[in-house]
């Protein structure tokens, strides 16, 4: 396969958990993988390992939540690889608590990171990405169950999740003429950095280990256990592929029976 009609893929948030396993899963199907994520030293870590694996990756530092790292980011990509074929919008933070103590500064940073950063993406990889003058498309959210279900102590991110998923379903009806599909995925409990800190913080609101609220977790969960980050890249993987042309404007669950909905 040349160059040229290798496929090029942008994933954000892309150094550690989901999204560097959904940039290894794109790569080791023949993309060419743009990564991004807020820390330089972590983006180029990555890029070193990824490439020693034999992926054709490249990457630079962005900021979601700032509207010239946005352009700056697709940009780059594009100069490096080319217009864009694929775009994974999976950067995001967690964030809650009691919600009537929840300050401006917390809501603001979760829509703006989990929410507005997708709308922004989006739009300059439709544009500067080149994607809207081709006659094909991917674009991957990833959501959450927690955006199909309201989460006790979380209502920032659960917000913010729910306008994933909306946005998803409008962006992928008004794009599906064009040959563009656009889907959430909608991981439950996964084993990620994020997901240790979301049990730290509810440790402290319930005055309890950890481990305590890693056993109700897993008690909440029909399979028992946590999914895996490579099995959520195992979904996004197949949404990229030829196979899922005519899956858009859907929110698929990858949580262990959690979310029945």
């Amino acid at each position: 396969m040349s160059q040229q009609e290798q496929r090029v893929a942008l994933v954000t948030g892309a150094t550690s958990g989901i999204g560097l396993a959904v940039a290894r899963t794109l790569a080791g199907s023949g993309h060419r993988v743009f990564i991004g994520a807020r820390s330089s030293e972590n983006v180029a870590a990555t890029v070193a390992q990824l490439r020693e694996e034999g992926y054709d990756v490249d990457g630079a530092a962005i900021d979601v939540r700032e509207p010239a790292d946005v352009k700056a980011f697709v940009q780059s990509a594009v100069d490096r690889f080319g217009s864009v074929d694929v775009l994974v919008n999976n950067a995001g933070r967690s964030g809650g608590g009691v919600t009537a103590d929840i300050g401006d500064e917390l809501w603001l940073d979760v829509i703006d990171t989990n929410l507005n950063s997708v709308f922004r993406l989006t739009r300059e990889v439709l544009n500067a990405g080149g994607m809207r003058k081709k006659d094909r498309g991917r674009i991957i959210n990833i959501a959450s169950t927690a955006g199909k279900q309201g989460v006790v102590l979380g209502a920032p991110y659960s917000a913010s999740k729910h306008g994933v998923v909306g946005f998803t379903k409008a962006l992928g009806n008004e794009l599906a003429p064009t040959g563009i599909t656009v889907n959430a995925v909608c991981p439950g409990y996964v084993e990620t950095p994020m997901a240790q800190r979301v049990r730290q913080g509810y440790a402290a609101a319930y005055n309890t280990t950890e481990e305590a609220v890693l056993e109700k977790f897993h008690s909440k969960i029909p399979l028992g256990r946590y999914s895996t980050p490579d099995e959520v890249a195992g979904l996004v993987g197949y949404l990229a592929s030829d196979t899922a042309a005519s899956i858009t404007s859907q929110a698929l669950n990858v949580c262990g029976g959690l979310g029945n909905f």
